[in-house]
């Protein structure tokens, strides 16, 4: 088989970070020789998340068998997602900021079994949905568990406590339509309904002026969806949060933006 190398768009820092889970853990475990070093492994499990790359294609361009890639990546997508923040730890942060932008996206999966609960209506396909908090810039902060696509977005919200967390932190929260009837410190634009009066020309104005700043939290998602594998999953629709959670640890050591519980480059909070 042909192979040739290839990059990617990543930094030291990510591989550094990850090797170094991989070897404390080998060393916990008392793990023999293997295949790979905590180096490799790691370029192992980066070109997987961030290029999509197949596990056939890295099994012959590492010179593994494909078990023991999969073994691999899984072991590091676990080690990573066993560190990502939880809401409330990520709540330290966020009631330092000004506002924050509630979003969420689809993660495209491929059809299964039992693939009702996993068909989303809005996006006519099947997916996971993952709510996603983002800062007044656009800047990715938080991404939740994944749930099955059916879920609504406020369902998905109130159902890992979101709202209520935003809420009693005081935390001004702008988000679409369909979070409509949220309710505490979530904001949404006005709807015009089908039987009611059109919208005045005061709720059109409020509502551009939402528009341009919740835009921004497309930018949070998109910065999600920069990881190919995120494209469209090939695994069980389970290991998405894993997968998840994975990636927002890489993409907060590539983007340091909240250090020590402090938002920086925001003013605090009154």
């Amino acid at each position: 088989m042909l192979s040739y190398p290839a990059s990617i768009p990543l930094s030291t820092r990510s591989l550094n970070h990850l090797a170094d889970l991989i070897r404390t853990h080998r060393h916990q475990r008392r793990s023999r020789w293997r295949r790979l070093d905590p180096g490799r492994q790691a370029l192992l499990a980066l070109a997987h998340l961030r290029n999509g790359d197949t596990l056939t294609r890295l099994a012959a361009g590492f010179q593994v068998g494909v078990a023991t890639a999969w073994r691999y990546i899984r072991e590091a997508i676990t080690l990573l997602a066993a560190t990502a923040n939880d809401l409330h730890q990520a709540m330290t942060r966020i009631r330092l900021l000004a506002y924050v932008i509630l979003d969420g996206t689809l993660i495209p999966i491929d059809r299964v079994h039992d693939q009702k609960p996993y068909y989303s209506g809005k996006h006519r396909r099947h997916g996971m949905n993952v709510q996603v908090i983002a800062d007044a810039a656009g800047r990715l902060v938080w991404a939740s568990a994944a749930l099955p696509g059916s879920a609504h977005d406020l369902t998905a919200a109130r159902t890992h406590g979101i709202i209520a967390a935003l809420t009693n932190a005081d935390v001004m929260t702008f988000a679409d339509k369909a979070y409509q009837g949220a309710g505490g410190s979530v904001r949404t634009p006005f709807k015009r309904h089908r039987y009611r009066p059109k919208l005045s020309r005061r709720q059109k104005a409020v509502n551009k002026a939402h528009a341009r700043s919740r835009c921004r939290g497309e930018r949070a998602v998109a910065t999600l969806k920069t990881w190919r594998i995120l494209t469209k999953l090939r695994c069980s629709p389970s290991r998405t949060t894993a997968m998840v959670q994975a990636i927002l640890v890489l993409h907060h050591v590539e983007n340091p933006t909240y250090q020590g519980g402090k938002a920086l480059g925001h003013a605090d909070r009154p």
